[in-house]
């Protein structure tokens, strides 16, 4: 999921150098919007993630 971001924003960055608004601009709002969901499932593994099994003694 950060791999598909980065690449989102390297594009938007791309496409604002070479004057292409539009491009750029969803580029870039894409890449936000999968910062967030990558960011949202991170923290939800750690919270959610795999504990360690308690076995009784």
């Amino acid at each position: 999921m950060f791999r598909w971001a980065i690449i989102f924003a390297v594009v938007a960055l791309v496409a604002a150098l070479l004057g292409f608004g539009g491009i750029a601009g969803l580029s870039a709002d894409f890449a936000k919007i999968l910062l967030v969901v990558a960011v949202v499932l991170v923290v939800v593994g750690f919270v959610f993630g795999r504990g360690g099994r308690r076995t009784l003694p």
